[in-house]
């Protein structure tokens, strides 16, 4: 298995276990699932009616519908206004750029993510209001804000991750 750590943080953000989608030669999608937690009945051998749970009202109450995902890797939900989202993404990306120059990637790479990153950068813009924003464990500002938007179903939810932002680390 491999897992991807942000590039600035360390930040799990993602595993191969997801299914990634390289689009644009950008980011990675994932598509994502609503899943319940917390209600976890576990049965320890005693009789619940004798202990005066006999129906299980009340149980349910810790139950919590959230996405895989974002619950699996500890993502945080954060806001932004587009203008905020732009001066952010523009710093990332600097960082991402020096990284990159740092482990010795060719002109070439950097080239083809400074070209792939401004072109998705558009589609977000263009998108804006569809997208929750969330960050990673370490809630670190300068980290890679991860995008969750919803298919054209309405329904299954994917997340959106910048692909030169991230280290490989096998497990």
């Amino acid at each position: 298995m491999i897992i991807y750590k942000d590039i600035i943080t360390g930040d799990e953000l993602i595993s191969d276990v997801y299914n990634l989608k390289e689009i644009d030669g950008a980011v990675y999608e994932a598509d994502c699932k609503k899943i319940t937690i917390g209600n976890d009945n576990i049965d320890i051998g005693a009789n619940p009616s004798a202990e005066g749970g006999g129906d299980d009202e009340g149980d349910e109450s810790n139950a919590q519908t959230v996405i895989d995902v974002v619950h699996s890797f500890r993502l945080n939900e954060t806001q932004f206004d587009k203008k905020a989202y732009l001066s952010h993404l523009k710093g990332f990306m600097k960082m991402v750029k020096e990284k990159m120059n740092k482990r010795g990637a060719s002109e070439d790479e950097v080239k083809a993510f400074e070209k792939g990153a401004q072109g998705y950068a558009k589609k977000i813009v263009a998108n804006f209001k569809d997208y929750e924003f969330l960050i990673g464990e370490s809630m670190d500002p300068d980290g890679m804000v991860v995008l969750l938007n919803y298919r054209e179903d309405g329904v299954t939810p994917y997340v959106t991750i910048w692909k030169h932002g991230l280290v490989e680390e096998k497990v």
